[in-house]
């Protein structure tokens, strides 16, 4: 969609290959995982002029699996990440729509 010039959120991508040797080490990252992760955000704080966990202007990120199909048993997309109690607060005073951040959140909370 870059391509033909479609405005498409920053992003990376975790790896199936990633994805299945956290599971075989009983749910711990694979070395340099972890900094990957951590680089790959800060690129999109950089290109995007936010921080993630910002208390007054956050970038929030979401994560979706990346199947062609979705199945049962998969992932649904998990959107607002970054939004927290302290997030909330903030960032409800500073924008003009209070009850949107807050509604927000509370969405992301059963995810």
């Amino acid at each position: 969609m870059t391509r033909i010039g479609m405005p498409v959120p920053f992003g990376f991508t975790i790896t199936t290959e990633a994805c299945l040797a956290y599971l075989e080490a009983d749910r711990s990252f694979p070395d340099g995982l972890w900094d990957q992760i951590g680089e790959a955000v800060a690129k999109i704080e950089a290109a995007a002029g936010k921080r993630f966990g910002d208390l007054a202007e956050p970038l929030l990120l979401s994560c979706r699996s990346g199947a062609k199909f979705s199945m049962p048993g998969m992932m649904d997309t998990v959107l607002n990440l970054g939004l927290n109690e302290a997030v909330v607060e903030n960032f409800a005073q500073v924008v003009s729509d209070g009850h949107f951040v807050h509604d927000s959140f509370r969405r992301l909370v059963p995810m």
